[in-house]
C-alpha cells in the first residue's frame, strides 16, 4: 500500500477517509501517529485555499505527500453560510450537538431549507505538486436533531433521494453519497491517472 498522512486531526474525517480510501490501496497514516503537532491557521477565502494551507504544511513537515479536507454547509436561506466557518457557527464554545441546534433555532420559521455539503480534497506532495478533488451532497435541513451516527451537522441533514438524516444512514450509506465520499473518489481517480501512485 502507498502511504499518505493526513493533515485533519478530526476524528470523524479520519475514520472516513480511512474507510474510503482504504479500498483503493491508500493507507493513511494521522499526524499524530508521526509526531506532528501544528496548527495551521485556515487564512484561505475558499475550501481549496484552506485545504491547500493544511497539505502542504504537513507534507512539509512529514516528507511524505499529505491529504487534507476542507469541507462545510452551505445553506440557501443562510446565503451560503456557514460555508467557510461550519466549524465555529454559532461562537467557538459550540459543540457539534451545539452547532446543530443553533442552525435549527434561526432556521426555524424557514420554509426554504435547501442546503449541500461541499468538501475539497488537496493532496500535496513532495516538490511541490498537487492534486485536488471537489464532491458535494445535495439535500436539505431537517426539521428536527435525529441520528446518532456521523458527526458534524449529519443528524440535521438529510440528502437528496432520502427521508433519513445522514446521521441515521450506515456509515457505507453515507460514504456511497456523501460529499467526502465523492471528493475522495475523484481523488482516488486521478491520483491513478496522474501516475503519482
Amino acid at each position: 500500500m502507498n502511504m499518505f498522512v493526513l493533515a485533519t486531526a478530526n476524528p470523524g474525517k479520519i475514520k472516513e477517509m480511512r474507510d474510503i480510501l482504504y479500498d483503493f490501496g491508500i493507507r493513511l497514516m494521522t499526524r499524530d501517529e508521526f509526531g506532528v503537532d501544528i496548527d495551521v491557521e485556515e487564512t484561505g477565502t475558499t475550501f481549496f485555499e484552506n485545504a491547500a494551507l493544511k497539505a502542504k504544511a504537513i507534507c512539509k513537515a512529514t516528507g511524505l505527500p499529505a491529504i487534507a479536507d476542507d469541507s462545510g454547509l452551505c445553506v440557501e436561506a443562510l446565503g451560503g453560510a456557514p460555508g467557510l466557518y461550519s466549524s465555529s457557527f454559532g461562537g467557538d464554545d459550540l459543540d457539534d450537538k451545539g452547532r446543530c441546534h443553533f442552525l435549527l433555532k434561526i432556521m426555524k420559521d424557514t420554509e426554504q431549507r435547501g442546503a449541500k455539503f461541499v468538501s475539497t480534497i488537496v493532496c500535496a506532495f513532495p516538490g511541490g505538486h498537487i492534486l485536488t478533488a471537489v464532491g458535494e451532497c445535495e439535500g436539505k435541513i431537517a426539521e428536527t436533531h435525529s441520528g446518532t451516527g456521523g458527526f458534524g451537522y449529519d443528524p440535521v441533514f438529510i440528502a437528496d433521494g432520502f427521508c433519513k438524516t445522514m446521521a441515521e444512514l450506515t456509515p457505507g450509506q453515507k460514504n456511497e453519497v456523501s460529499h467526502r465520499g465523492k471528493a475522495l473518489r475523484e481523488f482516488a481517480a486521478l491520483l491513478k491517472e496522474s501516475g503519482s501512485f
